[in-house]
């Protein structure tokens, strides 16, 4: 077997306009990177190779390029439509790559759906209670480049996307769930605000656009379960069970990928022990049985993956944890990842012209290898990364609104700004909301910085 020393997953949305089939400008797109070998390693930019490939301009409207190395490094370089001739460069390990490099172009050509969320609610009545249920048809316009935005340690996207293709293969080969079982439940778990909610609707886009040769398109479903106990408390197991035979005709569709997504599971799986020592109702009881009984039924279905989310993962009934096949810890990002949420924000900045700025910060620097070495920075990024070190302990939902803290608390007033004040102004946003977040623990009133 040939040695593959890179993987490169293209994701092609395809303009809702576009007359050619799917399955033609699949052939057109891979046909033009094969004849650009040596540019495509060595670098890639949306315009340029629309510029060398005039035909597909009028049927593309956006690609997507990740790169897989044997290293297990997962490596993304993201073309969009841009005004910039700059090109963008590959990241480091491509300068030694040789001629005979052996690659394996994985290509995914996509629709859009323009369609936002549908609510649907259990008893069909909107004026008389909350939606028990969100529904997005896949691969949908509301997620778009979603995946991007989220910055994680440890590989935990490359990770999630592993267990989906392995659920989906050893279901395709029929493996007997006798002899190895799983049951196609992730659980992230960790603290508020660390992107876990969106990381699972990160995933579920993903995943319909690279299984598109297998299902002609995904659903995904969040399930309110607020909702549930809050309106229907006396009849939530019930609900739970109707709630899955919904489920159960989405996926007799062969043709679609089904995710169900339970935000703060542990309204739904609450721990029975504690049920049981009269500390929570018996109705919270029967959730969790009907809950756990529906997961045993819905797994035998190749086509569904249920996703789930936790705050309070104590708090969560143990069989049901024990269900789960990843558990994956999120928690506040280290210093390198919020360096890198950091830059990719001020960057988009500079983008819109907001901020002034010739250059951007690299967001893909190192900054402190494994080795213990620390790397050479420029004046702005160093700036950035005391600020980094200073915001230690954020979560990444904060981290996002800092930016914009930034500007309406310090520089409201201008409209265009340069790089070096907005950093001061970025540093006092973070220094304030040390100080909010401290005055809140102890009750007092916080001084703006």
């Amino acid at each position: 077997m040939m040695k593959t020393d890179a993987v490169f997953h293209i994701e092609v949305a395809r303009k809702i306009n576009s007359s050619e089939k799917r399955s033609n400008l699949e052939t057109l797109v891979r046909t033009a990177l094969e004849e650009e070998k040596e540019e495509f390693i060595s670098c890639f930019n949306y315009d340029d190779f629309l510029a060398r490939h005039p035909s597909l301009k009028s049927h593309i409207q956006s690609i997507r390029v990740y790169v897989e190395h044997q290293s297990n490094s997962n490596i993304r370089l993201t073309a969009q439509p841009s005004s910039s001739p700059q090109k963008r460069k590959t990241p480091d390990i491509f300068a030694k790559i040789s001629k005979d490099l052996k690659l394996r172009i994985n290509l995914y050509v996509h629709d859009l759906c323009k369609d936002g969320e549908e609510a649907e609610y259990m008893n069909d009545e909107e004026n008389d209670q909350s939606a028990s249920s969100h529904h997005w048809i896949l691969p949908s316009a509301s997620f778009d480049g979603l995946w991007d935005t989220l910055i994680f340690d440890d590989n935990v996207q490359s990770r999630l996307m592993k267990y989906i293709n392995s659920t989906l293969l050893f279901s395709e080969k029929g493996v007997d769930t006798n002899l190895i079982s799983w049951n196609k439940v992730i659980l992230l778990h960790g603290p508020a605000g660390t992107g876990k909610t969106s990381l699972c609707k990160a995933l579920a886009q993903k995943a319909s656009i690279r299984l598109g040769s297998r299902y002609m398109y995904g659903q995904l479903i969040e399930i309110n379960s607020h909702s549930l106990f809050s309106k229907w408390f006396s009849e939530s197991g019930k609900l739970v069970m109707k709630m899955f035979e919904k489920i159960h005709d989405l996926v007799e569709d062969p043709k679609c990928i089904v995710f169900l997504l339970i935000d703060e599971v542990e309204s739904l799986a609450q721990c029975r022990q504690s049920a049981e020592a009269g500390n929570e109702p018996t109705d919270s009881i029967r959730a969790v049985n009907a809950l756990l009984t529906q997961i045993d039924r819905i797994k035998k279905f190749p086509n569904v993956v249920i996703l789930t989310t936790s705050n309070m993962v104590g708090c969560i009934d143990l069989a049901f944890v024990d269900r789960a096949d990843l558990k994956i810890y999120i928690g506040a990002p280290p210093v390198d990842i919020i360096y890198r949420i950091l830059a990719s924000s001020v960057n988009e900045l500079i983008r819109v012209g907001i901020i002034d700025s010739k250059s951007k910060i690299s967001d893909d620097v190192a900054v402190s290898n494994r080795n213990g070495g620390e790397k050479l920075l420029d004046s702005s990024a160093a700036k950035l990364l005391a600020i980094s070190k200073l915001a230690s302990g954020m979560s990444g939902r904060t981290l996002r609104k800092i930016p914009f803290l930034a500007h309406s608390n310090f520089m409201a007033s201008t409209v265009v700004t340069d790089l070096e004040s907005f950093l001061d102004g970025l540093e006092r946003a973070v220094e304030t909301e040390m100080k909010e977040v401290e005055a809140l623990r102890n009750n007092s009133k916080p001084i703006l910085i």
